[in-house]
């Protein structure tokens, strides 16, 4: 039942990334959509650590969700991308964007909800 709800919840969460991919404006110098989807699957997740659920929710939202949500692949990609186009202050500030928005909120949507 755990596997179905993980199924369920990440397919959900790549569809919104999928939506939030071709709605939001990607720039050359700054991959928008990522850094929305990535920052916004750590407040949900920090949110999500924070409050007391049963393991069935979290496995849906925590696991399924944010994990079909957020993509550590995609921003690794987008950095080493950004450096082989010569754009690497972009992607040394898309690096350490991304890193204190995403562990900032997560700490935030915990402390929200504890």
């Amino acid at each position: 039942m755990t596997v179905l709800l993980v199924a369920l919840g990440g397919g959900v969460g790549a569809g919104v990334r999928y939506l939030a991919a071709r709605h939001l404006r990607s720039y050359a110098s700054f991959p928008v959509p990522t850094f929305v989807v990535n920052v916004v699957g750590c407040l949900v997740l920090g949110l999500l650590s924070g409050a007391t659920l049963p393991a069935a929710v979290f496995a849906l939202l925590g696991t399924g969700f944010c994990g079909g949500l957020t993509t550590y692949s995609t921003f690794a990609t987008e950095t080493v991308g950004l450096v082989r186009v010569g754009r690497s202050v972009t992607s040394a500030v898309y690096v350490a964007a991304s890193l204190a928005a995403g562990i900032g909120v997560a700490w935030a949507g915990f402390h929200l909800t504890a």
